[in-house]
């Protein structure tokens, strides 16, 4: 299960990058996140530099061809994958190859690169220290949509008041546009000028209502076509662009049913062109899905730039279980498997026949606790008992027993916004935490239980989505030590467990993992005050403070010296405990040209459209 971070409660997010609680991965129980900074250049395994950008493939040409990739068991279920229905990695990881691809990407490491094969964004005031942040964006002029409608201010217009501005959703809990990213959006002011007097301009301004520091991902991340939008509500794409800047709520809430539901699909009924176009390299291929076994993309003709690198895609919905064998057989070209002991060993055992490339990601394993209710709840004493149990957890022997097999290299990680490997880690580390849980205390731990004055032995339900074989192992090392300090640690990782356990308060703790980018300010929607991503019910006025002033700051010391103070208080409350960062494994077909491993959430499909078979 991958679950991405969302950058804001309502910020548009970039290039797949962002999944909430109900995302898998065929790699892992992971949440999309951040990890804050950037990370290190990224090395191959025979430790040379490369680029963490897209590769320059000069005068590409499409060539015939099959390659086979698969996210996961789970079907495709609609061309919207920004609802909360349907924003999942299974999803995400086929429209990223349809939407347009916005004016910036993530690289390898999490360095944020300019798209200008779609357009630029040029900081026209804000940057300096001058208000307001204003952003001038531009798209190319051949940028069009497969049916020859361009891409243009009405589809960021819309794409816009799709995440429900105050006034067309002034009742957070009854949003009209299902997005996603909830109600209240409120990192923009309406785009305007100095082009969009006319609703076809390519040109545009947004001004930003504060100094947010992720404003690249914000606007153009996740288009979706105004023009297919106003036809079927019965108008023009100019009169529904003039409906939103008369925020005549009426129309809109016709356009947000169409948004909501004319967008899904059911299994094995492809989305047929007229209201599904591509704005991307890949199209949906006519009669390319099969109910329960793939779903095929081709190129797409119309694209503007440089052209996919081969002809055919196919999404198999297979169970990670099976990729290792699907490559090895060649229904599969590309694979992302969970990097586990056995791992290695088992793709090292293909031969030559397959390429395997690892390195470090910025995806990070943690036990987060629920404050909503039980033991652990301030309302029932339990910061002694966060700490005790902070005590038993064996960290050092899950990342020596269940990582280093891997990742010779890998550490106990003691942050959650930046990583081992970025350079603030020591520092932030520093001034944040003293290595008090760093090895097990069973002493401690029992002493503080028998402080608190509840019964032994006390119940600690250890929630993941299951199977998961590694986190099944390390809930029977953290079982094997914190038993003996007084409590009774059971598993209780289901299929289901982020849908139905997490989101209802029963479980003591939760285990799974967030998957990192390279954004500054993600995290707030995860530790501050009643913030969407903050399932277990934390609140932390001085967290919540400082995740305001960073977000409102594009000052990299600001953000440095504010993420000291949200780690600190995070240790000081507990209010989880980070194990490790995951260490990245992929394997393709030998011989394939432009499969790069990348430290980010977006995963070994972020290049995609440039992956090529051997000749």
């Amino acid at each position: 299960m991958k679950i991405r971070r969302t950058a804001q409660a309502a910020a548009v997010l970039v290039a797949g990058s962002l999944v909430l609680a109900a995302c898998t991965s065929p790699s892992d129980d992971e949440t999309t996140g951040d990890g804050g900074d950037n990370a290190t250049e990224e090395t191959t395994d025979s430790g040379e530099a490369s680029s963490t950008a897209k590769e320059d493939l000069g005068d590409v040409q499409t060539v015939e061809g099959d390659i086979f990739y698969s996210t996961g068991q789970d079907e495709f279920t609609g061309y919207n994958s920004l609802t909360a229905d349907t924003y999942s990695t299974y999803n995400n990881v086929i429209m990223d190859r349809i939407r347009p691809e916005g004016f910036f990407y993530f690289g390898t490491d999490g360095t944020i690169y300019e798209n200008e094969e779609f357009g630029t964004a040029e900081a026209v005031s804000g940057l300096e220290g001058d208000d307001p942040l204003v952003i001038e964006y531009t798209v190319v002029d051949d940028a069009v949509w497969s049916d020859g409608n361009a891409i243009d201010f009405a589809d960021f217009l819309f794409e816009w008041v799709s995440q429900n501005p105050a006034w067309l959703s002034p009742d957070p809990e009854n949003p009209v546009f299902n997005h996603v990213s909830g109600t209240d959006y409120t990192q923009t002011n309406v785009p305007t000028g100095p082009q969009a007097d006319s609703w076809d301009a390519k040109s545009f301004t947004v001004e930003y209502a504060e100094k947010y520091p992720d404003w690249r991902l914000v606007t153009g991340s996740y288009l979706l076509p105004a023009h297919v939008v106003a036809e079927q509500i019965g108008i023009t794409e100019e009169e529904l662009v003039q409906a939103i800047l008369d925020e005549d709520v009426e129309t809109l809430t016709e356009a947000a049913q169409f948004w909501n539901e004319g967008w899904l699909s059911s299994p094995g009924e492809v989305p047929a062109p007229e209201i599904a176009p591509s704005g991307s390299r890949y199209q949906f291929m006519e009669g390319g899905w099969t109910a329960g076994q793939s779903i095929t993309l081709e190129a797409n003709p119309n694209y503007w730039g440089t052209p996919a690198a081969t002809e055919r895609i196919t999404f198999r919905f297979l169970d990670a279980s099976g990729h290792n064998q699907a490559l090895q057989n060649g229904d599969l070209n590309v694979i992302e498997p969970q990097a586990t002991v056995d791992t290695l060993p088992q793709l090292e055992g293909l031969g030559d026949a397959v390429e395997v490339q690892t390195g470090s990601t910025l995806t990070w394993e943690h036990l987060d606790f629920n404050f909503n209710n039980g033991v652990f709840s301030d309302d029932e004493g339990g910061q002694a008992l966060r700490e005790a149990f902070a005590y038993c957890v064996p960290r050092q022997q899950i990342v020596d027993n269940l990582i280093k097999p891997v990742d010779p290299e890998a550490v106990v990680m003691n942050a959650r916004e930046v990583f081992p490997f970025q350079p603030a880690y020591d520092e932030v580390v520093e001034a944040s935490y003293d290595g008090r849980y760093d090895e097990v205390n069973l002493e401690e731990a029992t002493r503080l239980i028998e402080e608190s004055g509840i019964a032994t032995p006390i119940d600690v339900r250890i929630g993941y989505s299951a199977p998961n074989p590694r986190r099944t192992s390390e809930i029977e090392l953290i079982k094997s030590s914190c038993d003996q300090a007084g409590f009774n640690v059971t598993d209780i990782g289901s299929q289901d467990f982020f849908s139905n356990a997490l989101v209802n308060g029963d479980y003591e703790v939760a285990l799974f993992a967030w998957a990192g980018s390279g954004q500054i300010s993600s995290g707030q929607n995860i530790y501050s005050t009643n913030y969407p991503q903050n399932y277990g019910g934390y609140s932390n006025e001085t967290v919540d403070q400082a995740w305001v002033e960073l977000s409102a700051s594009l000052d990299e010391t600001v953000h440095l010296e504010q993420t000291k103070i949200i780690e600190k208080e995070l240790w000081d409350t507990l209010f989880g405990i980070p194990i490790f960062a995951h260490p990245g494994v992929i394997a393709h077909t030998a011989g394939m040209e432009n499969v790069r491993q990348t430290a980010t959430q977006n995963g070994v499909a972020w290049n995609a459209e440039q992956w090529k078979l051997a000749e």
